[in-house]
């Protein structure tokens, strides 16, 4: 039987426990009057209620949890209580590995879990090496021209090249870097579609149809050997797939490499993109960085590491993570009926102040020392957590240091204008465009 306590040690006993306190009606209304962003309202809802409270909708309770041990009950120790239903993407991704449930998922997910981890990701090693070499090299040409830049555009395209390489075994050229242009502005666009399906492809037709030709041009590649000058890339594995599992299908094949397209570029391009505006609020912490160990030692790439780690404990690549209760259920003390609409939030885990001192201020010194960060894995998520955790946890976060340890030496980003506020879709990304100019770092 399960023992996790909650509120009075109660036990856990399938459908017990108390009613999850709810946020007063006026919350609610006042802020559909305001119209305000979601995050609005459950900022609202964890300062009335803490790390469990329900709010309303609709005629049913909707759950905020932010609290670590309920983040932990409902993602890693009972997804089977908690799944996802459907995925806001599925327009774009299909039956990728994101949107699939059941032993549909399991599949896709054994298939694709070995390319993220050990020798899989040594194999991509070279690839985001060169990727990040290529932005260097094309940032140290706009240093020398004094060119403004975009960081968010420049952010894109690396993580694009670096999943383009892992993917096909070929650099990512400028048509196909225009094409899947596409692929974000779907992207972008899918919280403000309308409702209906066909409503909602109608009005991205164009863009889907421009992905899915890049993504056949690919996959017939691929087919005909076609491999890049890194040899075959993960396609290949999608496509050998087929020849022992008939689900493997070009649709599906399709829509696994739109999956990965997406998770492997967008997150991590925004997740570069605020850290270089963290930056700019911020210059010590680089100096700091930098400061820590010479070039290529540990010390230094660790310093990097816990630049990114700050900057996705303020902005995590998934801010709100969609779940529904199959069954009854008790979570931390609080009866949860079957039906109930579950939001699991690192976006405020990660902003709490009881578990994080000075929540809104980027300190990576949290990252740095082994007390410096709370030690329970629900408080710290940026990828999820338990079977349906990232599978590119792993590459994101390499990508992300490898380009760091390129850049970071060579120049100091100046910023011409910043975005003033953010938006909260598939990913929390800054409003507005980001341009610079580059300075060489004085040492």
């Amino acid at each position: 039987m399960d023992t996790e306590a909650g509120p009075g040690s109660l036990p856990y006993v399938p459908g017990t426990g108390q009613p999850v306190p709810e946020a007063e009606p006026g919350l609610v209304e006042r802020w559909r009057s305001q119209r305000g962003e979601l995050v609005e309202l459950l900022t609202q809802v964890r300062e009335r209620l803490g790390g469990i409270g329900a709010f309303r909708l609709g005629p049913t309770p909707t759950v905020l949890v932010t609290d670590p041990r309920a983040v932990q009950h409902v993602l890693a120790r009972h997804p089977e209580r908690y799944v996802k239903r459907s995925h806001r993407a599925r327009l774009l991704i299909g039956d990728g590995v994101l949107s699939a449930t059941g032993e549909t998922w399991k599949r896709q997910r054994r298939l694709l879990q070995s390319q993220f981890t050990g020798t899989g990701m040594r194999r991509y090693e070279q690839r985001i090496t060169e990727a990040a070499r290529t932005t260097a090299g094309r940032w140290a040409g706009y240093a020398r021209t004094a060119q403004t830049l975009d960081v968010g555009q420049e952010m894109r395209r690396f993580a694009l090249d670096a999943i383009w390489r892992s993917l096909t075994g070929h650099p990512l050229d400028d048509e196909t870097e225009r094409e899947l242009a596409a692929v974000a502005a779907v992207a972008a666009a899918l919280p403000t579609l309308p409702a209906d399906v066909s409503d909602a492809r109608d009005a991205v037709a164009a863009d889907l149809a421009r992905i899915d030709a890049v993504a056949l041009h690919a996959i017939e590649a691929a087919r005909s050997g076609a491999a890049g000058p890194d040899g075959p890339g993960l396609l290949q594995v999608l496509i050998d797939a087929a020849t022992e599992h008939p689900e493997y299908t070009d649709q599906l094949i399709r829509d696994e490499l739109v999956t990965l397209l997406v998770a492997g570029h967008e997150t991590t391009a925004t997740t570069l993109t605020w850290l270089y505006l963290l930056l700019d609020r911020y210059p010590a912490a680089r100096e700091q960085a930098l400061a820590a160990g010479g070039e290529g030692s540990p010390q230094r790439r660790q310093a990097i590491q816990a630049l990114v780690h700050e900057t996705l404990r303020l902005y995590p690549s998934a801010w709100i993570l969609p779940r529904y209760a199959t069954e009854d259920d008790t979570l931390a003390g609080y009866a949860i009926e079957a039906g109930t609409d579950i939001l699991v939030c690192p976006y405020l885990a990660h902003r709490d102040p009881e578990l994080w001192p000075e929540p809104e201020q980027f300190d990576p010194r949290r990252f740095m020392t082994p007390d410096g960060r709370p030690a329970h894995p629900g408080a710290y998520f940026p990828f999820g957590i338990g079977p349906r955790a990232c599978l590119g946890m792993q590459f994101a976060l390499r990508e992300s240091t490898v380009l760091l340890e390129h850049l970071l030496p060579a120049h100091t980003v100046a910023f011409q204008s910043t975005p003033t506020k953010a938006v909260y879709g598939i990913t929390v990304r800054p409003d507005g465009p980001t341009p610079a100019t580059l300075e060489p770092h004085l040492t």
